[in-house]
C-alpha cells in the first residue's frame, strides 16, 4: 500500500505535538501556545494553522507582534495583525521596542535580538511556555548557506532546530521555541495562503539586497533552484547530519571536560594529553558552559600554543572579548574582566595611602574603592572590641613587604608567602586589601588576622572581607 504524502496540516500538527511534549510544561501551561506574528505571508499561514490546531485540541492561542518602528508602515502592520486575530478570535498583544547597539551589531542583528527578547517577555507575562515561529525549509537553506559563507563549524552548519530553548535570546528560562513549518517550503506556504485566501502584508525591508539574507534569497537561491531543483531538502539533510555531528562532539567534550576539570579550573596536563582537535573541542565547550562567546580557531590556536609551551610557574594572561584566560600552577582559569578599583589607582609613594577609618561597633563597613565589605563578627577568638574602637585604622591594597603571623606557634611570614601557601593566584591578590593600625598589620583579606592583638574570650570580634 502506497504511503500517503503528509500534508502541511498533518506535518504542522505532528511538529506542534512534539514541541508541546518537549516543553515539559504543566497541564495549564501546556494548553497555552503563542505564535510570533509579523503579518507577513509565513507568519499569517502559521496563525491560520495554529488557530485550527488550537480549536481541535482545546488549546488557548495567543499571537504576539513586535513593533520595531523601523518602517513607515509599521503602524499599519500592527493594525493588520490585530484585525486578523480579532477575526479569528485569537488573543493578540503587541509590544513596541526601540533598538539598542545598532552601530555595534547592525540593524538586522539588533532588531532580531530585541524582537526575541520582547517575545520572551510577552510569553512570560501570559504564562505561555511554547512559542511558534514561521521559519520554513527555505529559511533553513538560507541559514546553512550563510553559516557556510561565514566559515562556521558543525554547530553553525546545523541550522535551526525543530524546537529548542534559548533563555539568553528570549530572556525566558522556561520557554521552548518551536518551528513547526521547518519541513515546509515557501512554495507550500504560498499555495496554502492562496487556497485559504489569507491576507498578509509585505515588508519592504525583505527586498533590500544590502541585507545578506535578502541577497541570498533574491539572487543566489533562484540560481541554485534553476540548476539544482530541490536543493533546500538536501541542505536540510546536511543540517541534520551536522546536528548529529555536533551532538557527538558535545558528548566527547563533556567527557573530556569532566576528566580535565579541577574545581573551576582546567588541568593543563590533561589538556596536553589530548589531540589538538579534541583540545579545541574541549575549550569551545568550556567557554560555552561559562556563557562566553565562541572563540575563533585562530584565537584558540594561538592561546593553546602559549598555554602549553609556557613554563610550569608561568603566570600567563590571554585576553578574550568576554574574559581573561589565565594560567597559574599548571591550571587554566577563566576570570571575568573586572573594572579597575579606585584603591588600585592610589599613589604607591603617597605618605598617606589607603583609607583611614574608625570602627564604632558597626557589623559591617562598605569600601567601594576596594571592591567589598569589611565585616566585624562576634567570635570566641579575635580582637578586643574596646581596643579595636580606640584604634585609628587604615584599609589599603598591599604595597609590598607586609608580614603576618597567624598563630603564636607559627612564624611571621610575608603576606605573599601566605597567598602562595593558600594557592591564591596573583591576579586575585591584587584585589585583596589589608587592614592596619598605626603600627601593625591587623588583617589580610583571604588570609586572616595577625595573632599579635588577637585573644580568646567571649565578646571578641573577628574581621572578614567580602568582595562584591
Amino acid at each position: 500500500m502506497k504511503q500517503q504524502k503528509p500534508t502541511l496540516t498533518s506535518t504542522f500538527e505532528q511538529a506542534v505535538g512534539a514541541a508541546r511534549a518537549q516543553s515539559g510544561a504543566g497541564e495549564g501551561a501546556a494548553r497555552r501556545i503563542a505564535v510570533a506574528l509579523s503579518g507577513g505571508l509565513d507568519s499569517s499561514a502559521l496563525l491560520h494553522l495554529a488557530h485550527a490546531y488550537a480549536q481541535a485540541h482545546g488549546v488557548a492561542l495567543y499571537a504576539f507582534h513586535v513593533h520595531h518602528g523601523l518602517s513607515p508602515n509599521a503602524d499599519a502592520w500592527l493594525a493588520h495583525c490585530e484585525q486578523a486575530c480579532a477575526t479569528l478570535g485569537v488573543t493578540f498583544e503587541a509590544r513596541r521596542i526601540q533598538l539598542q547597539d545598532q552601530k555595534k551589531s547592525g540593524t538586522e542583528a539588533a532588531a532580531r535580538k530585541a524582537r526575541y527578547a520582547a517575545l520572551g517577555t510577552l510569553c512570560h507575562e501570559h504564562q505561555v511556555n511554547l512559542l511558534l515561529t514561521a521559519h520554513h525549509l527555505d529559511d533553513q537553506a538560507e541559514t546553512v548557506l550563510l553559516q557556510l559563507l561565514r566559515g562556521s563549524g558543525p554547530a553553525g552548519l546545523s541550522g535551526m532546530d525543530a524546537a529548542n530553548a534559548a533563555p539568553d535570546l528570549l530572556n525566558n528560562a522556561t520557554l521552548v521555541m518551536a518551528r513547526p513549518l521547518l519541513p515546509a517550503s515557501r512554495k507550500q506556504l504560498e499555495a496554502y495562503v492562496a487556497q485559504h485566501n489569507i491576507s498578509h502584508i509585505h515588508d519592504e525591508s525583505n527586498d533590500d539586497p544590502r541585507y545578506a539574507r535578502n541577497a541570498l534569497r533574491h539572487t543566489v537561491m533562484p540560481a541554485l533552484e534553476a540548476h539544482f531543483p530541490g536543493f533546500q531538502e538536501r541542505f536540510a539533510r546536511s543540517a541534520q547530519h551536522a546536528q548529529s555531528a555536533t551532538r557527538l562532539l558535545t558528548e566527547l567534550a563533556e567527557q573530556d571536560l569532566a576528566a580535565a576539570l579541577d574545581g573551576d579550573t582546567l588541568d593543563i596536563s590533561k589538556l596536553r594529553a589530548l589531540s589538538q582537535d579534541r583540545s579545541y573541542n574541549l575549550l569551545r565547550h568550556w567557554f560555552a558552559t561559562r556563557g562566553y562567546s565562541m572563540p575563533s580557531t585562530a584565537w584558540l590556536s594561538e592561546m593553546l600554543t602559549q598555554l602549553l609551551e609556557a613554563k610550569y610557574d608561568a603566570q600567563l594572561l590571554v585576553t578574550h572579548p568576554d574574559c581573561h584566560v589565565r594560567r597559574y600552577r599548571d591550571r587554566l582559569h577563566l576570570t571575568p574582566k573586572l573594572e579597575e578599583l579606585e584603591g588600585e589607582r592610589e599613589d604607591q609613594f603617597d605618605d598617606k595611602p589607603g583609607t583611614n577609618f574608625i570602627w564604632n561597633g558597626e557589623a559591617e563597613l562598605s569600601f567601594p574603592a576596594y571592591g567589598g565589605v569589611l565585616h566585624f563578627e562576634p567570635a570566641d577568638e579575635g580582637f578586643d572590641p574596646a581596643w579595636l574602637r580606640s584604634q585609628p585604622l587604615l584599609i589599603e591594597f598591599r604595597r609590598g613587604g607586609e608580614r603576618l603571623k597567624l598563630a603564636p606557634n607559627r612564624s611571621t611570614r610575608p603576606v605573599k608567602y601566605h597567598y602562595q601557601a593558600l594557592n591564591i593566584p596573583a591576579w586575585e591578590r591584587g584585589r585583596l586589601p589589608v587592614v592596619k593600625n598605626a603600627k601593625d598589620l591587623l588583617f589580610a583579606a583571604g588570609i586572616g588576622m595577625d595573632c599579635q592583638h588577637v585573644g580568646a574570650g567571649a565578646g571578641r570580634v573577628r574581621l572578614r572581607w567580602q568582595a562584591v
